[in-house]
C-alpha cells in the first residue's frame, strides 16, 4: 500500500463522552465484520477486559483498522482518565491527527483540556466532534465557545485554530457536518462518511521516506500466548520485512541484536500476520526480548536513536507484600513473593507510567493516582494474586535539599445542594478554590488546587455524601514547599477479637458500636477489621459470639435480630480507609482490612512504642 493511503487517528476525551462508542461506528459502518456477527450487536467492543466492560472505562488504548475506499485508517482509542495519562502520552505519537470527542452538555471537561495540550504540543490536526447533542441539558453553543476559548489558550500557532467540527449522537452511529434546526434522535438520519472523508481530507499522512533505513519507536508491549513477545509501534521510515536483521537501542544506547519471525497488522479487530509493512503504518513484530516502551528499532549498525517518550511522574505509592494472613492460601493459587515480584515486573514493561522499587520481599509501585494502582490491584486478583497493600503515600520530591509535595489540579461536578458541605471539606483539607461555576440552575462546577496527600479520602466522602452523584478527577499539577498532613478524619474501626464463622448475634451487638462491614457466615481471624467505630477510638468486639441457649424465656432474649446491610468493600473504599498500622488483604475472593499486629497485646506494645 502507498504510505500516502494510510491515516492514523487517535480518538481522545473525557471520560465518558462517547470515545469507543463512536469507534463501534466505526467498526461496524466500515463493513470490516460480518452483518450477521455478534460484533454487531455489541456495545463498547474496543473495552476487551472485564474491568473495562465492568467500569465503562478505556484503560489501555487498543488500536484497530478499517478500510474506507483506498484508504487504510488505523484508529486508535485511548483512555479518557488522567491515570492513564502515560497510555495517551504513548499513543499520541503513534498519531497524525486526533478526533477530539466532547460531550454537548458538559463541554470540555478536565482530562479534554489534558490531552488536547500534549496533542497541539506534538502538532497534531485535530477533528472536534460535538457528541450527545440529543441529550438532555445540551447546550451546543456554550460548549462550542468553550471549545474555542480551551484552543485560544493551548494552541501553538494560528494554523491550529482552525479546525473541521461535526456532530454526533454515537448511540446511534451518526455524525453530521451541519447541526440540524430540530435535534430528535428518532428522524435524524446520518451515518460516519462525512468524518471518514474529513480523517482523509483533513488529516495529513506520515512525513516519512520509504527509501530511508528502517526505524521506529516501541509505544507498547504486546504478549501472545502462541506468537511470543511483540513490540507495537509506528513505522517512522523505511520497510520492514519478515526475516529481517534489526537492533533493538534502549536508553543506555545498548544494542540488542534480533531477526524478525512475524509481522502483525490489524484487519479490524483480528491481528493478521503480513509479510513486510512500510512507513506510516502501526505493526507488531514478532519476537523482541528486552524490549521496553521508548526503546528504538532500527536497521543494524544504523545510529539512530530516538528520544524516549516523556511520561508525567508518578504522585502516589502504595508498598505491595505477599499474604501473612491466617487464611493465606486459602482463596488464591500465586502467594508468594517471587509469584509477586515476577508479575509487577512484568506489568512494568508495558505500564510505562508506574514504576517498581524492590526492597527485600516489598515491592513500592509508584503511580498517577488511586484509579490507576486499584486497576493494577483488581487485576492482580483476577488472576489469582493473594498479597497485602499498605497506605497510599503522596510521592514527595527533593529540590535542592529541600522537600516538596505533589499538587494536583481537582474537578468536581455535582448538585448545588451540596455547596456547603463541599467548601467545608476541602477548606479542612487546605485546597486553594480556583474557580466555581453554575450550570443549568442546578449543577456547579468546582475547580481547586490541592495536596496529592490531602486527597486521600476525599472521593469515598464525597460520593457517600452525596449520594454517589458527584463527579471527581484530578491531575498532576506540580510541586509545592513541603507542608505537614493534615489532622485525621477517620473514626476508629471494630477488630474481632476471635476466630471463627461471623454470626448474627455477635453482629448486632457489634453494630450497636458502629457500621459493619460483614454479614453472617463470613469468615474471620483476631486482628481483622470487621466494621467502623462511632468514635475515634478503635474497639475490639467479638462477632462469633453466638446466643447461648437457656430454660428461660425472655422478650428481650428471644426478640428478633435485624441487621443492617454491610458497608460494600471496594478497593477504593478500602484505599481511602486504610491507616498506617493496617494492611489491606487482597484475595480472588475477598478484600479485607486488618490490623498489621493482629493481637491486641502485640498493637498495645507497638502504640506504648510510638508514643
Amino acid at each position: 500500500m502507498d504510505t500516502a493511503k494510510i491515516r492514523n487517528i487517535a480518538v481522545i476525551a473525557h471520560v465518558d463522552h462517547g470515545k469507543t462508542t463512536l469507534v463501534d461506528s466505526f467498526i461496524k459502518q466500515s463493513h470490516m465484520v460480518r452483518e450477521n456477527s455478534q460484533v454487531m450487536k455489541d456495545t463498547l467492543i474496543m473495552d476487551k477486559g472485564d474491568i473495562e466492560k465492568e467500569r465503562g472505562i478505556t484503560i489501555t488504548a487498543k488500536t484497530l483498522y478499517v478500510q474506507y475506499k483506498e484508504y487504510k485508517i488505523n484508529i486508535i482509542d485511548t483512555p479518557g482518565h488522567a491515570d492513564f495519562s502515560g497510555e495517551v502520552e504513548r499513543t499520541l505519537n503513534m498519531a497524525d491527527g486526533c478526533l477530539l470527542i466532547v460531550d454537548a452538555a458538559e463541554g470540555p471537561m478536565p482530562q479534554t483540556r489534558y490531552v488536547l495540550k500534549k496533542a497541539l504540543g506534538l502538532g497534531k490536526k485535530i477533528i472536534v466532534v460535538i457528541n450527545k447533542i440529543d441529550k438532555k441539558f445540551a447546550d451546543i453553543d456554550k460548549t462550542l465557545s468553550k471549545i474555542y476559548d480551551l484552543f485560544l489558550e493551548l494552541a501553538q500557532n494560528e494554523n491550529q485554530l482552525d479546525f473541521p467540527i461535526f456532530y454526533a449522537i454515537a448511540k446511534k452511529g451518526i455524525v453530521l457536518k451541519d447541526l440540524p434546526a430540530i435535534i430528535d434522535e428518532n428522524s435524524i438520519k446520518g451515518d460516519v462518511e462525512v468524518l471518514f472523508e474529513s480523517i482523509i481530507n483533513d488529516i495529513d499522512p506520515s512525513i516519512s521516506d520509504i527509501d530511508k533505513p528502517f526505524l521506529m519507536q516501541v509505544s507498547a508491549i504486546d504478549y501472545d500466548e502462541y506468537a511470543g513477545v511483540g513490540i507495537v509501534g509506528k513505522i517512522l521510515q523505511g520497510t520492514v520485512n519478515r526475516g529481517d536483521s534489526l537492533e533493538l537501542i534502549n536508553k543506555n544506547n545498548e544494542r540488542i541484536p534480533f531477526k524478525v519471525s512475524k509481522i502483525l497488522t490489524n484487519n479490524g479487530l483480528i491481528k493478521e500476520e503480513i509479510e513486510s509493512a512500510i512507513s506510516g503504518d502501526i505493526v507488531t513484530i514478532i519476537e523482541v526480548k528486552g524490549a521496553k516502551i521508548g526503546d528504538t528499532i532500527t536497521k543494524t549498525g544504523m545510529n539512530n536513536r530516538i528520544d524516549s517518550i516523556e511520561i508525567q511522574e508518578p504522585s502516589i505509592t502504595i508498598k505491595f507484600e505477599p499474604s501473612t494472613s491466617p487464611l493465606v492460601g486459602t482463596e488464591g493459587t500465586l502467594v508468594t513473593s517471587r509469584h509477586l515480584l515476577s508479575r509487577l515486573e512484568k506489568e512494568m514493561e508495558k505500564n510505562i507510567s508506574m514504576s517498581l522499587e524492590v526492597m527485600g520481599d516489598t515491592f513500592n509501585i509508584s503511580g498517577r493516582g488511586e484509579l490507576h494502582l486499584s486497576i493494577l490491584i483488581e487485576t492482580l486478583r483476577r488472576e489469582g494474586y493473594e498479597f497485602q497493600i499498605s497506605k497510599p503515600k503522596a510521592i514527595e520530591k527533593i529540590i535542592d535539599g529541600k522537600r516538596f509535595d505533589t499538587e494536583e489540579e481537582l474537578y468536581l461536578d455535582t448538585s448545588k445542594d451540596y455547596i456547603g458541605v463541599i467548601t467545608t471539606e476541602l477548606a479542612k483539607r487546605k485546597a486553594e478554590l480556583l474557580d466555581m461555576v453554575t450550570e443549568n440552575d442546578s449543577h456547579i462546577h468546582f475547580k481547586y488546587r490541592i495536596l496529592t496527600k490531602n486527597l486521600f479520602g476525599l472521593r469515598g466522602f464525597l460520593v457517600n455524601i452525596t449520594k454517589g452523584t458527584v463527579v471527581m478527577h484530578n491531575s498532576f499539577l506540580g510541586y509545592k514547599e513541603y507542608s505537614s498532613p493534615i489532622k485525621k478524619e477517620r473514626k476508629g474501626v471494630l477488630i474481632a477479637t476471635e476466630a471463627g464463622i461471623a454470626k448474627a448475634y455477635g453482629l448486632n451487638k457489634a453494630q450497636e458500636r458502629g457500621e459493619l462491614f460483614i454479614g453472617p457466615g463470613v469468615r474471620v481471624y483476631e486482628g481483622m477489621i470487621v466494621g467502623i467505630n462511632k468514635y475515634d477510638r478503635d474497639l475490639e468486639v467479638n462477632v462469633v459470639r453466638e446466643k447461648h441457649l437457656t430454660n428461660i424465656h425472655t422478650e428481650k432474649s428471644d426478640e428478633n435480630i435485624i441487621l443492617v446491610p454491610p458497608i460494600p468493600m471496594t478497593i477504593e473504599f478500602c484505599m481511602d480507609l486504610i491507616e498506617d498500622d493496617e494492611y489491606l488483604e487482597v484475595t480472588p475472593l475477598n478484600l479485607r482490612l486488618r490490623k498489621k499486629y493482629l493481637k491486641k497485646s502485640q498493637r498495645a506494645r507497638f502504640s506504648k512504642s510510638n508514643n
